[in-house]
């Protein structure tokens, strides 16, 4: 088998989606999405963390950024679904634009967890 072989594991699969810089953003602007008009302070906090997660990614810190991501995906997760929502709302634009950025949080939490727990920092044995 070559090391390019297309049928990965789900556990390298969700690993390379941690490893990733654009979940943490997509996830940012979903969230931005919702709690923009009217404007929550509290879900606001988390956009300049996903994307500050995103830069640590980008500039080379792929472990700690899936730390973070990880764990601010998750934080969100659970704030969001301590807000309640009547069956008529769930299938409207902003119970799907809620029901993405949940999914994206469980994926976000799965996928960076592992990239954080087995992944290893380059630029620190350097």
């Amino acid at each position: 088998m070559s090391s390019q072989d297309p049928k990965q594991g789900v556990l390298q699969s969700l690993r390379s989606w941690g490893e990733h810089s654009v979940p943490p953003t997509a996830l940012a602007t979903l969230i931005t999405a919702q709690h923009f008009r009217p404007f929550q302070a509290m879900p606001m906090i988390f956009p300049p963390v996903l994307l500050f997660s995103s830069y640590l990614n980008l500039s080379g810190y792929k472990t700690d950024a899936a730390g973070i991501t990880a764990a601010w995906s998750g934080l969100y997760a659970l704030l969001a679904m301590r807000r309640s929502q009547r069956f008529k709302q769930k299938f409207g634009a902003r119970g799907l634009v809620r029901g993405a950025s949940l999914g994206l949080c469980a994926v976000n939490v799965a996928g960076c967890g592992l990239a954080y727990v087995f992944g290893k920092r380059e630029k620190e044995e350097e």
